[in-house]
């Protein structure tokens, strides 16, 4: 492979040197701060060989190339000369990816209590049809009630879950926010501001609205509460620090809050939620097609989080939501163009992703097909974006909407009972056509294939002893074990790294899960890549996008090219400080994945140092 003729190619589809501001790797990709990313070629540069994928993330543009990457970017450095000295600079984003950015962050959290309570809102669905049918209403019975509570109480007192997400993006106090949240919420409060009375804080008149279930005014009120709460922390002496910066905190952003974020906070979801039904008013069907059209494509750029707050926001005033079942037509035809990459690609790894980016796409996890199949080829994203936009027409023809604000797949369908017997139908053909209309489509448009490499001659390791029969690798982190292809972070979940876990840690430690060789220790200190003396190549990337720290928090233990035993100390790093700003996510990848017949891990749901994570099979 000509290291220096790709780094040329490279340097050339992102604009020249004049277009860098910054390029740095981080093991599996380059990282690129440009002036102006349109002149960027994205599809070019995915045919230039030995780039596995384009990403754009927090403000760069990212050439994923695997454990290539060191080399290509060394061949890329004489390239580009001085722009070399600048290569750590911070990544500058606007001001609409930063809102885009905390907006995920602050939601995020809160996805699986949000698919948990639609998941129960569609059991209970299920449970009232069949009850009618028997002509008994079963919403009187006391274990309905019980149920519908557990199904709706992540809407009604959203503001306090909120309080505390927006706390940790916004580094205010996170019981003082969720306090915020909670007086929002409080059954005397909401009495007053529902009451037809006027409602008076020190005489002044306070403009009523009913704060449950609502999302934009207490997370405006924890951005301003993190200023006021530092401006505090700077004034009041140290020993009264604990007591008055609370007290004052409370006594500040309680009417702060009643008198002008809260009201403000409501505007601005009622004028988005406007905007939103204006164009619904104009024509269903075509607020419908544009939604099932592009919501994956906001998913890629991450501003589908901008609209999320119109779902919620419906179902908290209304019972239902028709955001999702326009999404849901996004996703099912997502599932459908993988489905039809797996029948058409001669490419075996090819159709191993795309086989499982189909599952999980139809259970609403869409990235996967995204990111490993679909765009990927380009020609099966053109195919789901219109069969996309066709199905999500036919429901807002049909009037679909859903009871709950569910993850859009398979097991979510019950949630868009409730609309009727038309609007039902017309979501089920919606999301059959989806799935079947871009997986036939994408067979007969076709797209170009992606040959299968040649298996190499000769496994390349530094080791002298090679791995002759399956073996066991251990967790060389404690915590929670993640599936591979629930990582935020595409080039990873994709599996284009290669096949491997993830483990949410526990303890702020990484330590070496056998005797192996540290073959690289990037100088953020957030990833590694360690050649085990099986010869087995391990990727540990700690977190997502942590290399922003620069290496703040974290503290090595090794060097580049030590040789260690099983159970050294690597890296510790300060779990709660970091995940206050980052995912801490840490991806343990087998960068030789292909030279291996297959690769599991463990079932357990957490591990420890002690417990085995990978089973390599020869």
């Amino acid at each position: 492979m000509d290291y220096e003729k790709i780094a040329q190619q490279i340097l050339q589809l992102v604009g020249n040197k004049q277009n860098i501001i910054s390029v740095n790797h981080c093991f599996t990709r380059l990282r690129f701060q440009l002036k102006d990313n349109n002149k960027a070629n994205r599809e070019k540069l995915l045919q230039t060989e030995g780039v596995i994928s384009v990403v754009e993330s927090s403000g760069q543009y990212q050439v994923v190339l695997g454990n290539k990457v060191t080399k290509i970017y060394d061949a890329l450095l004489p390239l580009i000369g001085e722009i070399n000295s600048i290569k750590q600079e911070q990544p500058k984003v606007s001001i609409g990816i930063k809102i885009l950015n905390n907006f995920a962050a602050i939601f995020t959290p809160i996805i699986p209590a949000i698919a948990a309570s639609g998941m129960l809102k569609g059991i209970l669905a299920i449970a009232f049809i069949i009850g009618k049918y028997y002509s008994t209403d079963i919403k009187n019975y006391n274990t309905y009630i019980i149920l519908y509570a557990a199904s709706d109480a992540v809407f009604y007192f959203m503001p306090i879950i909120l309080g505390y997400t927006a706390a940790k993006v916004f580094k205010a106090h996170e019981f003082i926010s969720m306090i915020i949240g909670a007086t929002l919420c409080y059954p005397s409060v909401v009495s007053l501001m529902t009451s037809k009375s006027e409602v008076t804080f020190f005489a002044i008149e306070l403009t009523k609205a009913n704060y449950t279930s609502s999302v934009i005014p207490i997370i405006i009120a924890v951005f301003i509460l993190s200023y006021i709460q530092r401006f505090l922390e700077k004034i009041i002496p140290e020993v009264l620090k604990i007591i008055m910066v609370p007290t004052f905190s409370l006594l500040i952003m309680i009417p702060a809050t009643l008198f002008i974020f809260g009201p403000i906070g409501i505007y601005i979801g009622e004028f988005i939620n406007w905007i939103y039904y204006y164009i619904m008013g104009v024509s269903p069907i075509l607020l419908g097609a544009f939604i099932g059209g592009v919501w994956c494509i906001l998913v890629i750029f991450g501003a589908h989080r901008a609209i999320v707050p119109i779902g919620l926001n419906d179902v908290a005033r209304t019972g239902k939501q028709n955001l999702l079942a326009f999404a849901g037509a996004a996703n099912f035809a997502q599932a459908g163009a993988a489905f039809g990459v797996f029948f058409k690609t001669k490419n075996k790894n090819l159709k191993t992703v795309a086989a499982s980016a189909t599952v999980t796409a139809l259970f609403g996890i869409t990235e996967p097909a995204i990111y490993g199949a679909n765009l990927r080829l380009k020609r099966p994203m053109i195919c789901a974006v219109i069969c996309g936009a066709i199905a999500g027409g036919l429901m807002g023809w049909g009037g679909s909407y859903g009871n709950a604000f569910a993850n859009q797949g398979v097991l979510t369908i019950p949630v868009y009972t409730e609309a009727g017997t038309k609007a039902f139908l017309c979501y089920l053909i919606g999301i059959g056509f989806a799935f079947f209309g871009s997986c036939i489509m994408t067979m007969i448009v076709g797209f170009n294939d992606i040959p299968n490499e040649e298996a190499p001659k000769t496994m390349p390791t530094t080791s002298s002893t090679q791995l002759t029969s399956d073996t066991a690798i251990l967790s060389p982190v404690a915590g929670e074990v993640i599936a591979l292809d629930q990582v935020k972070d595409e080039a990873f979940a994709s599996g284009a790294m290669g096949k491997g876990i993830a483990v949410y840690p526990k303890v702020g430690e990484i330590v070496a899960p056998e005797d192996c060789t540290v073959t690289a220790l990037y100088p953020t200190l957030h990833a590694m890549g360690l050649t085990l003396d099986n010869g087995i190549e391990l990727l540990i990337h700690i977190g997502i996008d942590t290399v922003n720290l620069q290496g703040q928090y974290f503290q090595s233990y090794v060097h580049a090219g030590q040789h260690i035993t099983k159970g050294t100390k690597l890296v510790s790093f300060d779990i709660d400080k970091i995940q206050q700003q980052f995912d801490l996510t840490t991806s343990i990848i087998v960068v030789n994945s292909d030279q291996y017949k297959n690769i599991e891990y463990c079932q357990q749901a957490q591990v420890s140092e002690k417990d085995d994570l990978l089973f390599i099979q020869v």
